[in-house]
């Protein structure tokens, strides 16, 4: 009996051992297949959609493909409104960092615009469709103003402050007129800044951007005439132009970055990324570990 049993365990022992190992070959292959390693040289595509909160992710893969040798060209694909001023001049410092060793090719969308549009700048090129919306060179803060909703309710905030514009955007009371000039002037600067970086690396006179620079959208068509976009052209076209400007041949092969998952859940969705790299920081790793 217990022999049975142990004959079982092992059986089982086996066949687990087994589907692991078809695993780990199948994510391998599939692995190394999306890393464009089989196939030599390649372009990797970066995707920036929806609204531009945070940038680490997207640097993280735009390291990767600095230091990758088999990436000769990146592709960055923006669709977004826009975003926060950091993390938009993160993405934007990023894209120089890279452009100075590899070439970065920019793919507009449907949208492209303010915070976004600040991060294209940081490409070699920049490519849009001739409807994309883009442009909207300009700075916005917008902060509710529930004062006279908390008056009739009854509701009276208690704040305590070391500074005197500590609280200079609460949600319970309008700015005043001095406060009003302090943010006017930051949101000034930072116009500046987004002003310089549009004349710098599109290479216009300051005084030709401050002419558009009052927030106003542009269409593609409109942002090629003005010097903003280099050319017209889809997402294929810009693969097209980074594949010329690295010097591949043929019909490149495409890196897309993303961010890291699991690595069974990449095998199902066909993405194969290497096991190991998400073992080595999940939670079981960890805790086999000691940490």
């Amino acid at each position: 009996m217990k022999r049975g049993v142990l004959y079982g365990l092992a059986f089982l022992g086996g066949l687990f051992l087994f589907f692991f190992l078809t695993i780990f070959v199948f994510s391998l292959l599939l692995g190394l297949k999306a890393r464009g390693r089989p196939f030599g040289e390649a372009i990797g595509v970066v995707e920036i959609k929806g609204l531009i909160a945070e940038a680490d992710d997207k640097i993280r893969i735009l390291e990767d493909f600095l230091h990758r040798k088999e990436i000769k060209a990146v592709v960055v694909r923006i669709d977004s409104p826009g975003g926060t001023v950091g993390a938009s001049q993160e993405l934007y410092e990023e894209l120089q960092r890279v452009s100075k060793r590899k070439p970065v090719v920019v793919s507009l969308g449907s949208v492209a615009a303010s915070g976004a549009y600040y991060v294209a700048l940081g490409g070699t090129r920049i490519l849009a469709s001739p409807g994309t919306i883009t442009g909207s060179i300009g700075v916005i803060l917008q902060v509710p103003n529930f004062e006279k909703l908390l008056k009739k309710v009854g509701i009276e905030p208690v704040v305590l402050k070391s500074g005197r514009y500590k609280d200079l955007l609460s949600y319970y009371r309008s700015p005043s007129p001095e406060e009003k000039r302090l943010l006017k002037e930051t949101l000034a600067e930072i116009h500046r800044q987004f002003m310089r970086a549009v004349a710098e690396r599109r290479g216009l006179k300051l005084k030709e951007v401050r002419k558009i620079a009052d927030g106003r959208v542009f269409t593609g068509e409109r942002a090629r005439a003005l010097g903003l976009v280099d050319e017209l052209g889809n997402f294929s076209r810009a693969v097209e132009v980074a594949a010329k400007l690295a010097g591949l041949k043929g019909r490149p092969h495409l890196v897309y970055g993303k961010k890291p998952g699991k690595w069974w859940k990449s095998l199902l969705e066909g993405r194969g990324e290497l096991p190991w790299e998400s073992l080595l920081t999940s939670p079981l790793y960890l805790w086999m570990a000691g940490l």
